[in-house]
């Protein structure tokens, strides 16, 4: 086509106006009071809108002055390190903090079972849908086929438009329920066509938690330990939402208060979710470890992890950006407590899986991690592990792909994005319309 003719010297000469034309310097940021990024320089956002579903703890007011804390998260009042002891060893915990993430009270005994009643019987796809759409465009990008399956499944709701409470609480919960079967689905699909290995779809089973059956349905032979099923339910409980000013929420706000679709809310929120400055962290993570693993000959040498740690902050080793992932957090300062929960059941499972001595590595890189950073660097608040730290060493250890990394995470946040999508259609009312303020400089012709 004539049209391709030289086409790669064209597109050098729009990407060199692109950067003539798009830079906007940090100085006019400053000079205009406006924040890049909606964050001001120590970190905090823009307050955007109110919220009764999550609330974050940072920075604590202590004489007046605003001092870094312990961190602290909240789902409808509750901490969710009490929710996660509230639920117990024997149990799990994803299905009753969906409930009251949705409809902001924890679910009594009879109230869980018709709840888990009602997600166990939606976890079933319209006839054919893994065939005719799931399996028909297999890609590594998981995410993507989620997402192309979100919409795909509005055209077999008649009232995929509809934006009544009743219809959009229906519309989230069959999403909650099907999230799991799409994600896995979708691997299988990619790793049999692309990957040339074995293709199984087992079907999900109604009874079980969602954690089981995540585990069930990956798995060729369907098998899964307590603590393997245990581990992951926890994952998904601290992983569920966020205090509502992360990246995805926002998204998902935004456009439902434009009065658009369930499907399209959550498509978009997908698609924000799978950038790698938001869902993608504990990939980074592992990234990182297989590389500290490669130079560092003794995982209990605290010395020998601090120098290469020291490197990789430098950018002399690693992928050379000067970052040492998972630790540090947006919004959290001296402590994730998402991290802290979860650290006890990651070491549980490394127990049950032989891997003490990747945990200790682990513990070290945590341990000596803040200290070089806060040697090094000017920071404004404190440096300390997030969840993302120890997520995708769990991941690893159930045996789940990287492919299926962010999906997880999806699976887990869409019920973050349902209670925000309830919230924005009960109490606001509004559409989202944010200002920018323009630094042109006319021109005459």
């Amino acid at each position: 086509m004539d049209f391709l003719d030289g086409i790669d010297e064209k597109l050098e000469k729009y990407v060199k106006l692109c950067m003539e034309n798009d830079a906007i310097s940090d100085e006019l940021f400053e000079e205009n009071s406006v924040n890049r990024g909606l964050r001001d320089r120590n970190g905090n956002g823009v307050l955007t809108g109110l919220t009764n579903i999550s609330k974050i703890e940072s920075f604590a007011q202590v004489d007046g002055k605003k001092v870094p804390c312990d961190g602290k998260l909240w789902y409808r009042g509750y901490n969710v390190i009490d929710l996660v002891n509230y639920i117990g060893k024997e149990n799990f915990g994803f299905e009753t903090t969906a409930y009251l993430l949705l409809f902001g009270n924890l679910p009594d005994k009879k109230e869980l079972a018709e709840f888990r009643e009602y997600l166990g019987k939606g976890r079933e796809l319209p006839s054919n849908f893994t065939r005719d759409v799931i399996m028909k465009a297999p890609g590594k990008d998981i995410m993507n086929s989620m997402t192309r399956s979100i919409l795909t499944l509005a055209s077999y709701d008649s009232t995929s438009n509809a934006t009544d409470v009743k219809s959009v609480i229906r519309q989230c919960m069959n999403l909650i329920s099907v999230f799991p079967m799409l994600a896995v689905y979708a691997y299988h699909a990619y790793n049999h066509y692309e990957m040339d290995e074995s293709m199984y779809i087992h079907r999900p089973n109604p009874n079980i938690s969602t954690a089981e059956n995540l585990l069930m349905m990956l798995r060729p032979d369907r098998k899964y330990s307590f603590i393997e099923a245990k581990v992951l339910d926890v994952a998904l409980m601290l992983h569920m939402e966020h205090g509502g000013g992360n990246n995805s929420t926002f998204t998902t706000r935004v456009v439902t208060s434009s009065g658009s679709d369930t499907y399209s809310a959550m498509a978009a929120a997908m698609s924000s979710l799978k950038g790698p400055r938001h869902g993608g962290a504990n990939i980074k993570v592992m990234e990182m470890i297989a590389d500290i693993r490669n130079h560092v000959t003794d995982y209990s040498d605290k010395d020998q992890i601090r120098s290469y740690l020291t490197k990789i902050l430098a950018g002399e080793a690693f992928d050379r950006k000067g970052l040492i992932y998972g630790m540090g957090h947006a919004v959290y300062s001296l402590s994730d407590p998402r991290e802290r929960v979860f650290k006890k059941f990651v070491e549980q499972l490394s127990v049950e899986k032989h891997r003490e001595n990747d945990m200790l590595l682990y513990k070290n890189i945590e341990l000596l991690a803040p200290e070089i950073i806060a040697e090094k660097r000017k920071i404004y608040k404190g440096v300390s592990p997030n969840v993302d730290f120890y997520s995708g060493f769990v991941y690893e250890m159930l045996g789940i792909p990287q492919e299926l990394y962010t999906p997880i995470f999806a699976i887990a946040r869409i019920v973050g994005w349902s209670a925000h999508r309830l919230e924005e259609i009960v109490g606001m009312g509004k559409i989202i319309r944010p200002a920018y303020k323009s630094v042109m400089v006319e021109r005459e012709i």
